[in-house]
């Protein structure tokens, strides 16, 4: 059988508070005589301390890693439909600029019922007073 240990006359915070004592500059003899207690458990304490926020800065070091994990992914996901949708707007026009509209195609042509070979005063009737003759 394992030898169980006797429990701590002292409360999670009250350890703390002579842990963090110590950490504020004090010495260890003065802690401890202050605080009746021997060396021993003050290093007990001052080691299982360390342990414990030790593995809670991994913890919170992990879960921050996660989220700027995520964080990044998802900035990665919008650079690449941003750069989806600008390369399917350069194709865009691109064919617009390969497929001039109507209006570009007439460039050159003069505007309608006006007829391109006239080089002066019209002699004779219009075309369309022709037909009605």
């Amino acid at each position: 059988m394992g030898m169980d240990m006797k429990p701590s006359r002292f409360t999670e915070e009250q350890i703390i508070g002579i842990l963090r004592e110590h950490e504020a500059g004090a010495k260890t003899a003065d802690v401890c005589h202050q605080h009746g207690i021997s060396s021993a458990p003050f290093y007990k304490w001052k080691g299982n301390t360390a342990e414990v926020s030790d593995a809670k800065r991994l913890k919170a070091l992990e879960d921050e890693n996660a989220k700027l994990k995520k964080l990044l992914a998802e900035a990665m996901l919008d650079n690449a439909m941003l750069k989806e949708i600008a390369t399917k707007n350069g194709d865009a026009r691109r064919q617009a600029r390969g497929r001039r509209s109507p209006a570009f195609r007439v460039r050159g042509e003069r505007a309608a019922g006006v007829y391109g070979d006239w080089s002066g005063p019209h002699v004779g009737p219009l075309p369309s007073q022709a037909s009605r003759r």
